[in-house]
């Protein structure tokens, strides 16, 4: 059978099995849709695939309502992290890759470490240090807990991406007098864009997504939406409208993150920021 013939025989076929992927992946959302539509009443078991018989907006609205501080919350402690880290991480694998220095491979698969520390292992250790600083309960620690943690794959992603600027443009850099930052500044900065885009992507949605920590280092008036939407079910009763409602509310910043800027996000990926 040629070539032509074996591509229009298993295109249908690929189509069929990625529109399936697609339908299975996309069941979850619309359950949380279709429930968070609903009135009280239409939850349950048996009519949980069911069509709502009328729109109820309210639901989004009440779950905003007791949601909207708390993802005030979740903004204040992600854009401070995710650029904090990103900056860091940037600055690191500009020296990993440009400036090495004696045991710097060493240090740096130490600090790889990181990345594979379970975060289970540390909390009892990290709640003593943060009482310490007198961070614990506020949006700051929050803020220094995912700035650390996301130094070891922030520097990994800088480090390979700029492994493929060529030594030649900053040693002509060099040449001209520009010195450590001046090199950083004028040359390695405006060409990094590609893997900003890809870290702050990534640490946004790290630090958004994250319950462990959240609910350990932080009080009622600073809980992210994470955990706040974990408390909206209540003790006796779970209006599961409301809370379906809810967890779509929580997860849309991450999902408009990934609609507006998923295009720059494989760009990156595209231009070797997570490659080597």
């Amino acid at each position: 059978m040629n070539p032509r013939m074996t591509r229009r025989l298993t295109r249908p076929l690929l189509y069929l099995m990625l529109i399936f992927m697609a339908l299975f992946f996309l069941m979850p959302v619309y359950l949380l849709l279709i429930t968070g539509l609903k009135s009280f009443a239409e939850v349950d078991l048996q009519r949980m695939w069911a069509l709502p018989k009328g729109i109820h907006f309210d639901n989004f609205i009440l779950a905003f309502e007791k949601l909207s501080p708390h993802l005030w919350n979740s903004m204040r402690m992600v854009i401070p992290a995710a650029i904090i880290s990103s900056v860091v991480g940037s600055l690191n694998g500009y020296v990993f890759s440009k400036w090495k220095f004696k045991y710097s491979d060493v240090i740096f698969t130490f600090l790889l470490f990181g990345m594979f520390i379970p975060y289970q292992a540390i909390l009892i250790p990290l709640v003593i240090f943060m009482e310490k600083l007198g961070l614990r309960g506020s949006i700051s620690g929050l803020v220094l807990v995912h700035v650390i943690y996301g130094i070891a794959i922030t520097t990994l992603i800088f480090r390979n991406y700029y492994a493929g600027v060529p030594t030649e443009v900053l040693e002509a850099g060099r040449i001209d007098g520009a010195g450590f930052v001046g090199l950083y500044r004028h040359v390695v900065f405006p060409l990094s864009i590609p893997a900003f885009v890809v870290v702050l992507i990534w640490q946004f949605t790290q630090a958004y997504n994250d319950f462990l920590f959240a609910v350990v280092l932080t009080g009622n008036r600073t809980w992210p939406v994470t955990v706040a939407l974990n408390n909206l079910a209540g003790s006796q009763i779970v209006q599961w409208n409301v809370q379906m409602a809810g967890a779509l509310l929580t997860a849309l910043p991450t999902l408009l993150i990934y609609i507006f800027l998923g295009r720059y996000f494989l760009r990156g990926l595209m231009a070797g920021a997570l490659k080597g």
